[in-house]
């Protein structure tokens, strides 16, 4: 791996996660709507849209992203048990295509953080 540097990522726990969200997760691929040029909308940045894509063959499966910017429908509690374990709450899981993650605690709270930054 000659040439390759590691990339240092802030201590800054906001910028960290928003460095998890937007390049590591990719929530925005799912959680943002685009205009019709096909670029993600600023204004409704994480505000949940609809999908534009579906499953091939039937199975359960959430046509639609809720919204994550300033985690209106989680609690700090169960957006970090969320997001270390891939439950929600009352231990239900996702509905495809929502991956379940396993972010580290540390990770987990970053994400978080910068989540709730953009109330």
């Amino acid at each position: 791996m000659s040439g390759c540097k590691p990339q240092s990522v802030s201590a800054d726990p906001v910028v960290r996660g928003a460095h998890l969200v937007t390049k590591v997760a990719m929530c925005q691929d799912c959680h943002s709507p685009r205009l019709a040029d096909g670029q993600f909308d600023p204004e409704n940045w994480l505000a949940g849209s609809p999908l534009g894509f579906q499953p091939l063959m039937e199975m359960p499966w959430s046509p639609v992203a809720p919204p994550i910017a300033g985690l209106p429908t989680l609690t700090d509690e169960e957006a970090f048990t969320f997001l270390t374990t891939g439950a929600l709450p009352e231990g239900r899981r996702p509905l495809p295509p929502m991956p379940e993650y396993r972010f580290a605690p540390d990770e987990a709270n970053d994400v978080i953080a910068y989540l709730k930054s953009l109330e």
